[in-house]
């Protein structure tokens, strides 16, 4: 017989025996054992799939919240990037920003502003700027985005990184397994740009990924270039 004072408590506060999962499957199972194997438990079965929904449910509500959160300091990250971007007020020192704060910022191992010319690269006032400074010849911003392949150009692609990335990633190159790649308009009569951003971690920057906070922040990037080269 079970002791007065524990039925007395029972009796007092059940939701406390009802809260708790673990006493449950054993009361549940206690009374299938007593019922006996010929009888079907239809009540007990229906529990065990509400029991089965709910627990599904509760992975995919967390699931929620932790994508939330996790988009949440994203957005935050790049909100934080895109100020220090703004902080600059010459353009050697938006450069150096770029490849210290914000790259820091963003958590990437590498960023490299690649921008059209037909200005030799050996120029001294462009060896003057550093190394995330890239100057290329005119086209190369669509054939590295295409990798030697016919696909449309979209304003953001994440891939990891192609053979074609030696000459760009220089002193890096061999490290940076995946990139993010920000197609750039400086307006009418200006060659194009492109944004790199290199990660060592070669699942970093995937395909599968969402692209609005970097569809954001070279919106950002691209306007505020349009007004250094004014």
């Amino acid at each position: 017989m079970i002791e007065q004072d524990m039925r007395d408590r029972i009796i007092a506060e059940p939701e406390t025996i009802l809260e708790d999962q673990d006493v449950m499957r054993a009361l549940i199972a206690a009374n299938e054992r007593a019922m006996g194997a010929n009888i079907v438990d239809l009540r007990g079965i229906a529990m065990e799939r509400l029991e089965t929904r709910l627990d599904r449910l509760e992975d995919t509500h967390r699931s929620v919240i932790a994508a939330a959160y996790e988009n949440l300091a994203g957005t935050n990250q790049v909100h934080r990037a895109i100020l220090q971007m703004l902080d600059p007020l010459s353009f050697e020192e938006f450069l150096q920003s770029l490849g210290t704060d914000v790259m820091q910022t963003l958590r990437v191992d590498c960023v490299r502003l690649v921008l059209e010319s037909v200005q030799s690269a050996d120029e001294p006032a462009l060896r003057k700027l550093g190394e995330v400074l890239y100057v290329a010849e005119p086209g190369f911003v669509a054939d590295y985005i295409a990798g030697g392949r016919n696909v449309s150009q979209r304003a953001v692609t994440l891939r990891q990184v192609v053979p074609e990335s030696d000459a760009l990633y220089g002193e890096r190159a061999g490290w940076i397994r995946s990139e993010a790649l920000m197609r750039l308009d400086f307006g009418k009569g200006r060659l194009p740009g492109m944004l790199v951003m290199g990660a060592e971690d070669p699942h970093h920057f995937k395909p599968t990924q969402g692209t609005d906070l970097l569809a954001f922040f070279a919106g950002v990037f691209e306007r505020t270039m349009r007004r250094w080269l004014s």
